[in-house]
């Protein structure tokens, strides 16, 4: 009686937690991501502060900040003259030492993962890092750079390898294309497995159905 009383009681509490640790995680991450862009206030003149105006906070202005302050650039770089004007900004970064390799660098990827152009982190692959026998999971991130091919004598494919549970660092490694395995899995189902530790894991596709089946 009383270890049955125990089970159901247990089956109960993690019933709740699946319910309610999931939305707090979400709440306090929401929260923090409005607190930061709410930031983005200090760029307007006190008197015209939301805050002051209204005489109490209200998250979530910084994010209606940021999303018009994205709009108006883009108006204005939409142009002839505001493409030649963000072109002579550029040109001047590019002189900078420093400032030129972070500032393409970082452009370059927001170029590849906005626009949608390139097959950057679109495929998620299974390589054998960090040693032969241990397998992790990565997303192609470029293939067929000629110098590298050509001084390594082999086509090799750039993997990232992110950490977890904070995929947003990691590590880039060369891979020899033929020693990698490219998964089906994607690029969505893989990050959630990362952040999760593995907990949360892709469910397999549901096989199709054929006429043999009916």
């Amino acid at each position: 009686m009383k270890s049955n009383l125990a089970r159901a009681l247990r089956r109960y509490l993690v019933a709740g937690l699946l319910i309610w640790l999931p939305l707090g995680v979400t709440y306090l991450a929401l929260g923090f991501l409005l607190d930061a862009v709410d930031r983005l206030l200090v760029l307007l003149p006190e008197r015209y502060q939301p805050d002051t105006l209204l005489g109490f906070h209200v998250p979530g202005f910084g994010a209606l900040l940021a999303l018009l302050l994205l709009l108006v650039t883009g108006l204005l770089v939409a142009n002839f003259v505001g493409r030649e004007l963000v072109g002579w900004w550029e040109d001047l970064l590019n002189r900078i030492p420093g400032v030129r390799a972070i500032y393409s660098g970082v452009k370059g990827l927001t170029e590849t993962l906005v626009s949608g152009s390139g097959a950057s982190f679109r495929k998620v692959a299974l390589i054998q890092y960090p040693r032969q026998g241990v397998w992790s999971v990565g997303f192609i991130t470029a293939s067929g750079i000629p110098e590298i091919d050509a001084k390594s004598g082999r086509k090799l494919v750039c993997v990232f390898v992110p950490t977890t549970p904070n995929p947003t660092s990691g590590f880039i490694v060369m891979v020899p294309e033929d020693e990698l395995i490219e998964l089906e899995m994607g690029t969505d189902a893989a990050m959630k497995m990362i952040v999760t530790l593995g907990v949360v894991a892709p469910t397999p596709a549901a096989k199709p159905v054929t006429e043999r089946d009916v």
